[in-house]
């Protein structure tokens, strides 16, 4: 399914020029128009779902291996160090487009910070408070 309103709908189908890395019957991977850092990629289904929970499970299981494709591609004729693969979902963890989609952001030595965070403190009796709320809610 498709939405004729999603900017990436149309990117990913070919209805609007991208510069594409990749490109198969389910995905198309682009270069990001506002990179992070040198060949910063998004992958896009080409059907629409609105984020990972609506998410249909044949095109969640080809996700993971096509960013580390594309990731090991980009440390072999980047040079990177290494890459993030980051997935946003809601406007509140920073989606901007409600379209699912995967960065793949190559992180070069010595390059700013891009995905990261001080981490916290949490009690023993705190972390398991908070578990069985989230177990309550997978029920």
């Amino acid at each position: 399914m498709r939405d004729d309103n999603c900017i990436f709908c149309k990117i990913a189908n070919g209805e609007i020029p991208s510069t594409t890395i990749y490109e198969d019957d389910d995905f198309r991977v682009i270069l990001d128009l506002g990179p992070a850092s040198r060949g910063h990629a998004l992958i896009l289904p080409k059907e629409h779902f609105a984020d990972v929970c609506a998410l249909d499970e044949r095109i969640a299981a080809k996700v993971l291996p096509l960013g580390a494709r594309i990731g090991s591609a980009m440390k072999r004729t980047l040079g990177c160090a290494g890459f993030n693969l980051v997935q946003n979902n809601g406007e509140a963890a920073g989606q901007t487009v409600f379209h699912f989609h995967m960065h793949v952001i190559p992180r070069y030595e010595n390059g700013p910070v891009i995905a990261g965070w001080t981490p916290g403190k949490a009690s023993q009796e705190e972390l398991a408070e908070t578990a069985e709320e989230i177990k309550k809610g997978m029920q």
